[in-house]
């Protein structure tokens, strides 16, 4: 079969397939755009409550918005009582990803609006979902902690903002201002990043007139993988095989992480945490993330994590010349808040559901079956 003619690119790397008014990455300035606002400029300067509202609504909330928004998110951050009871069946083998995936859709299943799609009740259930997923993390955590002995989840706090409240459920003690700074501006920073991966399903399962949950699940299901929304908890992974030390200095931990990676891009291994399909200069994430891991390694005092860091960005900019990504940072700094490393992925999840949700709206105003070509390559037709 001759199929010189026909132009295949795989990953459909290259590929424009529609258009987005939520984000793009402006090429001149390598920076990430929210509804035309520099990602950096809303985590320096806006709550994630803010950011959420602006990609569903196209503009940031006046102080009443904000009010009536953040109400509404605080009233329903309890954990529903049918899905902690699904999630406590689940293994704790398992991974952390298959209970969001299971809860989001338990939890459209439920959604007094199931059988509404219209755009008003899309936006509820959005918010609802924003709102839900965090007591479905943090309980996770929790569970798995206590080892398969009874717990119950902690009890929300509406005196709290949303990233207070999140770390407040996990680990049921009221956190210091600036762990909460740094993981508001995490939340931020992975909430929205144009048609990846997981967005595109979502917007492929909404081009067939499937619910917004259905969508979400479908989403979750691709943030699993380790090729997309794995590699934060891959990083912490790599500085455990190289050996975390802490009472080691900065400097020797650098050379020793400096061997490391020499060592593995010697064995051609893939090492997770650098590189980008869409940044040619760098992630224009990280300088954010980072500023916000170099406050928690002060705050913790571990100065052997940024020894690793620097060890390996060093190597890996050496040898290949290639810049860390988003997840890179984001690993070390969720170690050191007291995440589980199995639970990274899943907060990049409570963070993209705004992402997605706006991307889920945006495709149902404006939709057209997603439905491409094959070329096929396989044995011409013949008979039995």
């Amino acid at each position: 079969m001759n199929t010189a003619t026909v132009e295949i690119r795989k990953g459909l790397a290259g590929v424009v397939v529609d258009y987005t008014a939520i984000s793009k990455v402006n090429p001149e300035t390598n920076s990430l755009l929210y509804r035309g606002y520099p990602v950096q400029e809303l985590a320096a300067k806006c709550s994630f409550e803010e950011v959420a509202y602006l990609l569903w609504h196209g503009e940031l909330p006046t102080q009443d918005q904000l009010a009536e928004f953040t109400a509404r998110e605080r009233a329903g951050r309890a954990l529903d009582a049918v899905v902690k009871q699904v999630i406590d069946t689940l293994p704790t083998t398992g991974h952390p990803m298959d209970v969001c995936r299971t809860a989001a859709s338990v939890l459209g299943a439920r959604h007094p609006l199931a059988g509404d799609s219209s755009p008003e009740a899309n936006l509820a259930k959005a918010k609802d979902l924003f709102a839900a997923m965090p007591a479905v993390v943090a309980y996770d955590q929790r569970r798995r902690r206590a080892a398969g002995h009874p717990i119950e989840p902690v009890e929300p706090r509406d005196d709290l903002g949303y990233s207070a409240n999140f770390l407040w459920m996990t680990f049921g003690e009221e956190p210091v201002d600036e762990v909460v700074e740094a993981f508001d501006v995490s939340m931020i920073l992975y909430a929205e990043h144009s048609f990846n991966a997981s967005t595109f399903t979502a917007r492929v399962i909404t081009s067939t007139l499937s619910d917004l949950h259905s969508a979400v699940t479908g989403a979750i299901g691709a943030l699993k993988g380790p090729l997309h929304g794995g590699a934060n908890e891959a990083v912490m992974h790599t500085f455990d095989q190289i050996g975390i030390r802490t009472e080691e200095s900065l400097e020797d931990a650098a050379a020793r992480a400096k061997t490391w990676m020499e060592d593995a891009l010697a064995q051609k291994k893939k090492v997770m945490g650098f590189g980008h399909r869409v940044y040619k200069h760098g992630d224009s994430r990280v300088p954010t993330m980072k500023a916000a891991l170099d406050k928690m390694i002060a705050h913790y005092g571990r100065p052997e994590l940024l020894g690793l860091y620097n060890g390996l960005e060093q190597a890996m900019d050496e040898a290949k010349a290639i810049k860390p990504n988003l997840d890179y940072p984001a690993g070390p700094t969720y170690h050191l808040m007291g995440f589980d490393t199995p639970t990274f992925t899943p907060l990049f999840v409570a963070s993209r559901i705004t992402g997605w949700t706006a991307h889920i709206m945006e495709q149902a105003a404006s939709n057209s079956l997603i439905r491409p070509l094959s070329e096929y390559n396989g044995v011409e037709q013949r008979t039995v």
